[in-house]
Parts: C-alpha cells; sequence; structure tokens
C-alpha cells in the first residue's frame, strides 16, 4: 500500500467486522477530505484533537489507540510524524 487512496481504493466493499454506524463515519470523513493534501489533513485532525482535549473529552489513552491504529498504515517519516503530533497533545 502507497497511502491513504490506495488504501481506499483496494479496500472497497471489504467492510466485514465494521459497525455500519463506524463505516458511515469513515466514508463521510473520506469523502470530505477527497482531493485534500497531506497538510490539510493533519491539521484537520490536529485541531479536532486539540478541541478535545481542551474540553476534556480526549484522554492520553485514546490519543494511543488512535496513534496504534492509524501508525501501522504509514510510512516511516509519516508514522515519526504522528509521533510527536500525539506527543504534543498529550503535553496539552
Amino acid at each position: 500500500m502507497q497511502d491513504f487512496n490506495d488504501f481506499v481504493k483496494n479496500s472497497k466493499g471489504k467492510t466485514e467486522g465494521i459497525p455500519s454506524d463506524v463505516q458511515q463515519t469513515a466514508n463521510t470523513i473520506a469523502r470530505a477530505f477527497e482531493g485534500k493534501g497531506e497538510a490539510d489533513i493533519l491539521r484537520a485532525i490536529y485541531q479536532e484533537a486539540e478541541r478535545g482535549r481542551k474540553a476534556g473529552t480526549l484522554t492520553d489513552a485514546e490519543l494511543d489507540n488512535f496513534y496504534r491504529a492509524v501508525a501501522p498504515m504509514l510510512d516511516g517519516a509519516k508514522r515519526k510524524k504522528l509521533d510527536q503530533i500525539v506527543k504534543k497533545l498529550k503535553k496539552m
């Protein structure tokens, strides 16, 4: 897999084991970010996470779970960037 777009193209119709509400949310998010660059996506993720941290609704454990879920889909450089973002968010 080279990037998220390849992942989406190669996984069309493969939704077994994913609850339908989660699948619908993922599809909505994917459509919202279609055609956006990496910087736009990272900015949106960071802003949403920052809101959650300030509101007290995003825990360190949830950040760790997010990292563990997303990191395997990224290359080394992007994984390192995600790790830096998670660490920064944990300091909030």
